[in-house]
């Protein structure tokens, strides 16, 4: 049997850092002190330790992680732990959201504007929305940001012009960039981000006047979310922070000025809700997987009959995904779409 990798930096970081921020009595949106919980969660996922509650505005809608994690607790959360157990089937589907052709879509909707001359992609990762929109846009200069060094490396294959690390919101980097960019993209990075509306006006801030917001984002109104509570993949806990309605988003940008071009949910739907619930479902059914920080790892035929249970539940789940992409022509139409996009134009 391999040697049993020793608990590593979650459980003690939690021992001696606040990983949540106290709770809150108020939506963070509206302000209202109306809230209902939503459901109440682990990491489903990636079977960190710690428990998770998303709560929800009776009154705007805005649904939010509460107690939300500090900065610490998301550095926790967001990193990748030799050892640790991955749901390979939940991450596969969760790509579908940065596929190529979700990108191209994306890219070919601001073909409608004109070529921009400057364009920065917000939450960018490796750049891979950068790439696939200078087929659109060859002569656009793309700058990329992210809060983690991958944009440092994307900018080193080429693939931006520019790297920025950090938030948007932070004075420190949206300050050099005011009005310097003709449009701003911000492709599934709000539910990530601790405070979306400060996202969303610092976007705006370092578009030029008459450029515009490219936002794409999960719909917590989606009837899917009521229908599989906790094993709807979009809740993603612990790493979505906000889920916001597009009446919301709207309100919100229409209040600063803005024109939207396009709120439109058919072209983002991500067929995946179907099949995301019964991967996590099916794997939560099973024995418990090995971690680093168990004190006691499980026995060896424990772990290999969890294997061969994943194995066996594979046509499962591949039997949901065709049933996710049959209704998908129908979802994307109704209140069961689960993402939408908004293109916002600032005033001039």
């Amino acid at each position: 049997m391999p040697a049993h990798p020793a608990p590593s930096a979650p459980p003690v970081l939690q021992a001696t850092t606040p990983v949540h921020e106290p709770r809150r009595e108020d939506c963070p949106w509206c302000g209202s002190a109306r809230l209902r919980n939503r459901l109440r969660t682990g990491d489903l996922r990636r079977y960190n330790p710690g428990s998770f509650t998303v709560d929800a505005c009776r009154d705007c809608g805005h649904t939010f992680q509460n107690p939300r994690l500090t900065f610490e607790g998301l550095a926790l959360y967001h990193r990748t732990v030799r050892g640790a157990p991955r749901d390979v089937a939940a991450d596969t589907l969760l790509a579908l959201r940065a596929s190529r052709l979700r990108h191209r879509s994306a890219a070919r909707a601001m073909r409608r504007f004109g070529e921009p001359e400057s364009w920065l992609d917000v939450g960018t990762g490796h750049a891979r929305f950068p790439v696939t929109a200078r087929e659109f846009f060859p002569y656009t200069s793309f700058d990329g940001l992210d809060h983690t060094p991958r944009v440092v490396r994307a900018r080193s294959a080429d693939r931006v012009e520019e790297a920025h690390v950090g938030r948007l919101a932070d004075p420190r980097i949206s300050a050099p960039l005011r009005a310097r960019y003709d449009v701003v993209s911000m492709l599934h990075h709000l539910e990530g981000t601790p405070d979306p509306r400060a996202e969303l006006h610092a976007a705006l801030a370092v578009l030029r006047p008459g450029g515009h917001l490219l936002i794409e984002t999960l719909n917590p109104r989606s009837l899917y979310a009521a229908l599989l509570g906790r094993w709807w993949l979009a809740y993603d806990q612990p790493r979505h922070l906000h889920l916001l309605p597009p009446h919301n988003l709207r309100a919100e940008l229409e209040a600063a000025g803005c024109t939207i071009a396009l709120l439109d949910h058919r072209p983002v739907h991500i067929p995946h809700d179907l099949s995301g619930a019964t991967a996590l479902a099916l794997s939560h059914a099973l024995p418990a997987p090995d971690t680093p920080w168990r004190a006691i790892p499980p026995p060896l035929a424990r772990q290999h009959l969890r294997e061969a249970l994943l194995r066996a539940g594979i046509p499962l789940v591949a039997l949901a995904s065709v049933a996710d992409h049959l209704i998908a022509p129908l979802a994307r139409r109704t209140r069961f779409a689960n993402a939408y996009r908004v293109i916002a134009r600032k005033p001039t």
